[in-house]
């Protein structure tokens, strides 16, 4: 039952990630708000979990894990309700932020307390479990959000993940024993206050620069400011005596290699998880349900591949299993850039259930691989590590992602339309988050058909761009995990295929 809680609240994260994607144009036309507050409805999210990960590890090491995970579940489930009231995007977004908060206490406190739960074998196939809800949760969300949004608005899919967190509460705390690590230190404020901040103004630098231009005073100074506080972490955590982050191990190209994983799914699968409903929905005039079936193709082989892939790794190595999911995920991506405009149903399918296939290698292997190099009495840190190179390169992959796609619009329209329409980064904004109604009332003066055209032709170079991506991912994969796996780890490969 403790399982079945912590693997309920690994499930509802995911579907509030993919389920405020899917109903940012619903958002939108109820309530309005810049192109740039309707991206902060999912990047708000992914910013405050991602960057609050290991600083939540921290806490739960220290102040028990099973209050942390009530706290964290009990506050997720408040402001997904709070949402379904929200008046205006911008109170939505700070409701996100929250939630954000609330959900990286959730899995950090969660995925460090299972580990306590179980034992060698057992313990893995419990992780190994954790990372397979993670996929149905990415897999059925968008779908599931359609078919709510459609039938009862979109207010209803906080409404449907409030309930999923009162259930992870009521299945597993009365069972969960309290834990904590005997030589827990405390939080290193200032490790996480530099960590969070490297995150946030590189995040809305990014994401600010398609609007107010790259050579903007305000874009400058986030990327600045940016750099500046990463320098600053990274001279805390080579100081402090118990680091946040021990830098340490990033030595060990083994543990590079682990940390890589995440993030190369990110730019192959995690982005077309919050854009192509943006496309399906805003430019080629599906309906939520529809762009839910149709993500359907691109997520359901989370379901399958990665079992396949931890059996195989009983006989192939997982680092080789790995490289080969990126290489195949890059040909998908290839293929779907290839598509003409006007291409549906099989042949858009086709190369989507090949990207699935291709993510779904690494994602299989990737959580087992994780714990081969946590040390249990460091559960709460060491588990941050990994979930943050996931949660955190999600996030700044999205706003890298949507900025390169609004700077192409923009490109393609200068080049499209006359120069001087006011206006036209704010249009490009609009048109890259798939909100072509709102673009073309903008500017009347710009046909609907070259709106559109600047879209396709922006998503294509950038799919050229993501299979670059994923092509790097792979060569790097190989590089650090083809050498042969220690024994502790081989063994890990071993019980994920049981």
């Amino acid at each position: 039952m403790i399982l079945a809680s912590i693997c309920l609240a690994a499930l509802v994260l995911p579907m509030s990630f993919t389920g405020g994607a899917v109903a940012r144009p619903a958002i939108g036309h109820e309530l309005g708000g810049s192109a740039v507050q309707l991206t902060w409805i999912t990047n708000a999210f992914m910013l405050t979990f991602g960057s609050l990960l290991m600083a939540a590890g921290a806490l739960a090491d220290q102040y028990g894990r099973k209050r942390l995970f009530c706290i964290g579940t009990a506050l997720f489930t408040l402001t997904s309700f709070a949402q379904g009231f929200a008046p205006s995007v911008l109170s939505l977004d700070l409701l996100r932020a929250l939630q954000g908060v609330a959900g990286a206490a959730a899995l950090a406190s969660g995925s460090a307390a299972l580990a306590q739960e179980f034992e060698g074998h057992a313990q893995t196939r419990a992780f190994s479990m954790l990372g397979t809800t993670f996929g149905i949760g990415l897999a059925f969300g968008p779908l599931v959000s359609g078919l709510l949004i459609e039938s009862l608005g979109w207010r209803s899919i906080f409404f449907a993940t409030a309930a999923l967190g009162a259930l992870s509460m009521i299945f597993g705390l009365p069972r969960m024993r309290e834990t904590r690590d005997p030589n827990a230190t405390g939080l290193d404020w200032p490790g996480t206050l530099t960590f969070t901040g490297t995150l946030a103004c590189f995040t809305f630098g990014v994401i600010q620069g398609p609007e107010s231009g790259w050579d903007s005073p305000l874009v400058v100074g986030l990327l600045l400011a940016s750099a500046a506080l990463l320098v600053a972490f990274i001279k805390v955590e080579n100081r402090v005596a118990r680091p946040m982050l021990d830098l340490s191990l990033f030595r060990i190209p083994r543990f590079v290699g682990v940390q890589l994983l995440p993030i190369g799914t990110c730019y192959c699968y995690i982005v077309l998880v919050v854009i192509l409903p943006l496309r399906f929905i805003g430019v080629e005039g599906m309906s939520e349900i529809e762009a839910g079936w149709m993500l359907l193709a691109l997520s359901a082989p989370m379901l399958v591949v990665p079992i396949l892939a931890a059996t195989l790794a009983r006989w192939i190595s997982p680092g080789l299993l790995s490289g080969l999911g990126f290489v195949i995920a890059a040909v998908g991506l290839q293929w779907f850039s290839r598509l003409d405009s006007a291409a549906s149903g099989t042949e858009v399918i086709l190369p989507m259930l090949l990207i699935g296939v291709g993510a779904g290698l690494p994602w299989g292997l990737m959580d087992g691989l994780a714990i081969s190099v946590v040390p249990k009495e460091r559960a709460g840190m060491a588990t941050g590590i990994f979930n943050t190179a996931r949660v955190a390169g999600e996030g700044v992959a999205l706003a890298i992602v949507s900025a390169i796609l609004a700077s192409l619009t923009q490109a393609y329209l200068l080049d499209a339309v006359d120069s001087e329409i006011a206006g036209l980064a704010g249009v490009a904004q609009q048109v890259a988050a798939g909100e072509l109604v709102r673009a073309a009332t903008l500017v009347p003066e710009i046909p609907r058909a070259i709106l559109v055209a600047s879209y396709l032709e922006s998503f294509d170079v950038l799919l050229h761009i993501l299979t670059g991506i994923t092509l790097l991912s792979a060569l790097a994969v190989f590089g650090f995990l083809s050498r042969p796996a220690p024994e502790s780890e081989a063994s890990v490969s071993l019980d994920l295929s049981r």
